[in-house]
C-alpha cells in the first residue's frame, strides 16, 4: 500500500502521488467537532482503480486492527471509445460479408449492437450477429440489403456509434 493522504499531529500531508492535485479531504479536518474524514477525487482516470484503505489511530489508544480500518474497492468506469466500422468480403449478389465494429477502449468491455438504418430499419440477433465480438453476417446478399448499417458500442458508462454503407 502506498500512503496518499494523511493528517498527523495537527498537519493535512499529501504525499507525491499522481492523484496529489486531484484529491483531499472533503469536509474541514481541523474541526474538532468534524467525524467525517470522507476524501475525494476529482478527474477520475481509470488507473485510479484499486483498493483504498482508510485508518485512523487515536493518539494513546489501544490498535485493534479490526477496529481502525476501512476498506473500499473502487472501479472507474470508462466509456468506450468510437468504435471503427468494417466490412469484409465482397458486396456482390449471392455473397456472405460480415460487417466488424470494435472499440479501443471501455471498462467493462463493450457489447456490440448492429441494425440497419431506416427508411428499412431492422435489428439483428444471434446467430447473425455477435454481441461480444462486434460482428454481423450477412448471408446470399441481396440489392435490397443495400444500406445504412450502424454499429453502436456500449457500456455503463456511455455509448459511442459508428456506420457503414454496403452498397450490393
Amino acid at each position: 500500500p502506498v500512503q496518499i493522504l494523511a493528517y498527523l499531529g495537527g498537519v493535512v500531508k499529501v504525499e507525491e502521488t499522481d492523484l496529489k492535485h486531484r484529491m483531499g479531504f472533503l469536509y474541514p479536518i481541523h474541526s474538532f467537532h468534524n467525524r467525517n474524514i470522507s476524501m475525494f477525487i476529482n478527474d477520475t482516470r481509470e488507473q485510479d482503480s484499486g483498493q483504498y484503505m482508510c485508518s485512523v489511530n487515536v493518539v494513546d489508544d489501544t490498535i485493534r486492527l479490526d477496529k481502525n480500518i476501512g476498506i473500499i474497492n473502487l472501479t472507474v468506469l470508462v466509456p468506450p471509445a468510437a468504435p471503427t466500422c468494417q466490412l469484409h468480403g465482397s458486396a456482390v449478389v449471392g455473397a456472405n460479408v460480415t460487417l466488424s465494429c470494435s472499440s479501443k477502449k471501455g471498462k467493462p468491455s463493450p457489447v456490440y449492437q448492429w441494425q440497419r438504418e431506416p427508411p428499412t430499419l431492422q435489428v439483428f440477433f444471434p446467430p447473425a450477429q455477435d454481441r461480444t465480438r462486434g460482428t454481423l453476417k450477412l448471408t446470399n446478399l441481396s440489392l435490397e440489403m443495400s444500406g445504412v448499417y450502424v454499429c453502436r458500442a456500449e457500456n455503463q458508462a456511455g455509448s459511442k456509434n459508428c456506420s457503414i454503407v454496403l452498397e450490393v
